[in-house]
C-alpha cells in the first residue's frame, strides 16, 4: 500500500518546516511559524500579526490595512480619520489643532494670527483680505473705515456711524424673503450736511447712513433695514434719490449697490444652490443689468463658481468677500454686482433682481432645465413677463436690451 504523505511547507522567515495549517499569516502575505510570528507585533485592531504597525491618537496600534484612509498629523505623527487643515501651517489632528488660534472671521485655526480692533484674532489670509492699519495708529481695522474708534477725532456727522454699525434689524413688510439694500453715495462737502439730514429725515426707521473709506473724495453708505419686495416698492421714499441727485451728489465707477437677501427666504439647500447657479450661468446679462463688470469688488471667479454647492450647504470658505456674491455673512447673501445709482428705475431694477432670481429659482424643475431652458436669460425674462410686481425690472432691460 502507498504510504500517506505529511504536507509540509516552510516558515517564510527560518525555513523551518511546518504544517501547512499551523503557518501564521502576515498583513504583508508572509506566512511564519509561531515562533518567528512572536517576534512581530499584532494590530490591535484586527488582531492580525505584522511588521510594523502604527500609533492612532486614540492609543491604538493598527496595521497598514486597518490605517486605510486615515492620514498621519504632521504636528505628531500619529494617525487620525480627522485632518484639519492650518492656515500657512501643517494639517493636523483634532487634538494638535486646538494648539492654533481660532480666527475669528473665517473660524479656521491658522499658525500666524493678527490682533484685529475689537480684540479678535484672525488669520493671515483673512487679515490681508479685510483689514488695514488706522490711518492714525498701527490698529487693525476694517478695509472701509479710515480710522479707528480711539483715533475718531468726532468731526463727522452724527447721523453717520461708523462702518462697523450693526443695529438691531427692523424688519418692514412680509417675509419669507427680505432684502437689505447698501448704497454707496459721492456728495460735495459744501452739501455734505445737507444731503445727510435729507436722508435721514425721509428714510426715518427705514434705514441709517455708515461711513465707507471706499467712497472718496466724500460721501456715505445709506443702508436700509430688512424690507420685502413688495415694501421696497411701494413704500421705500424713492424721491430721496432725486433729491439727493439735485443737492449734488452723484455715483461713479468706484461706489456700488449691494443688496443682502436673507437666508431664510430660501426653501432648501437646494433653492440656495439653484439660485447661486443661476446667477453664475448667467454673468453676461446680470453684469449688463449691474451696469458695471468689476474684478476689485465684485469678481464672477470660476473658483467661487465651482463651490455652489459647497455655498448652498453653508460653506463660506472661499476666495474672499469680494465676490459676485459674497457668502460670508451670516444671515444673508450679499450680491454685490450692481453700479451705484441715484436714478430710481435703476436702483430698484437691482433690489427687484434679487427677489424675482430668488422666486423663480425657489420652484424650478430638473424638467424646466432639462426640457424648457431653464437656466437661460430668456426663460427668466418670460416668466417676469407675467408678473406686474417686477415691472420696473423687465422695463430696465428693456432699456439696456437683454429681456430676451
Amino acid at each position: 500500500m502507498p504510504t500517506a504523505t505529511l504536507n509540509t511547507t516552510q516558515c517564510e522567515e527560518c525555513a523551518l518546516p511546518v504544517s501547512d495549517d499551523a503557518l501564521v499569516p502576515t498583513i504583508e502575505g508572509d506566512r511564519l511559524c509561531d515562533a518567528c510570528a512572536a517576534e512581530l507585533s499584532m494590530c490591535e485592531q484586527c488582531g492580525t500579526h505584522t511588521r510594523a504597525t502604527s500609533h492612532t491618537v486614540s492609543d491604538e496600534y493598527l496595521c497598514s490595512r486597518c490605517l486605510s484612509g486615515w492620514t498621519r498629523c504632521d504636528r505628531c505623527d500619529l494617525y487620525t480619520r480627522e485632518i484639519t487643515a492650518i492656515v500657512e501651517g501643517p494639517d493636523v489632528c483634532e487634538s494638535c489643532s486646538h494648539d492654533y488660534e481660532r480666527c475669528g472671521d473665517c473660524g479656521a485655526r491658522a499658525r500666524y494670527t493678527e490682533t484685529v480692533e475689537g480684540g479678535d484674532e484672525v488669520c493671515t489670509y483673512c487679515r490681508n483680505e479685510n483689514y488695514h492699519y488706522c490711518e492714525d495708529c498701527y490698529t487693525l481695522i476694517p478695509y472701509d473705515n479710515r480710522c479707528c474708534e480711539d483715533c475718531d477725532d468726532g468731526t463727522g456727522h452724527d447721523s453717520v456711524h461708523n462702518y462697523s454699525y450693526r443695529p438691531q434689524p427692523l424688519f418692514h413688510g412680509e417675509g419669507p424673503l427680505f432684502l437689505g439694500m447698501e448704497l454707496e453715495l459721492i456728495t460735495p462737502h459744501t452739501q455734505f450736511g445737507d444731503a445727510v439730514d435729507l436722508a435721514v429725515g425721509q428714510l426715518g426707521d427705514l434705514g441709517y447712513l455708515k461711513e465707507d473709506a471706499s467712497i472718496s473724495p466724500c460721501g456715505f453708505e445709506l443702508v436700509t433695514h430688512p424690507m420685502s419686495w413688495e415694501y421696497a416698492r411701494t413704500r421705500f421714499p424713492w424721491q430721496l434719490l432725486n433729491k439727493l441727485r439735485l443737492l449734488g451728489c452723484r455715483t461713479d465707477t468706484t461706489v456700488g449697490i449691494h443688496v443682502h437677501v436673507s437666508r431664510a427666504g430660501f426653501s432648501s439647500p437646494a433653492h440656495i444652490y439653484r439660485w447661486l447657479k443661476f446667477v453664475y450661468r448667467n454673468e453676461s446679462q446680470v453684469t449688463t443689468l449691474a451696469r458695471r463688470r468689476s474684478r476689485d469688488w465684485a469678481e464672477f471667479s470660476p473658483e467661487a463658481r465651482s463651490r455652489a454647492g459647497e455655498y448652498a450647504k453653508g460653506s463660506k470658505h472661499g476666495w474672499g468677500r469680494y465676490q459676485a456674491i459674497n457668502v460670508y455673512p451670516e444671515h444673508t447673501f450679499e450680491l454685490r454686482v450692481f453700479a451705484s445709482s441715484l436714478y430710481p428705475r435703476q436702483v430698484k431694477a437691482a433690489l427687484a433682481f434679487a427677489a424675482a432670481s430668488v422666486e423663480y429659482t425657489r420652484a424650478l424643475s430638473a424638467a424646466q432645465v432639462a426640457r424648457r431652458r431653464g437656466w437661460e436669460w430668456s426663460a427668466f425674462t418670460a416668466w417676469l413677463r407675467s408678473r406686474p410686481d417686477f415691472a420696473d425690472l423687465l422695463t430696465e432691460l428693456e432699456v439696456l436690451r437683454c429681456a430676451c
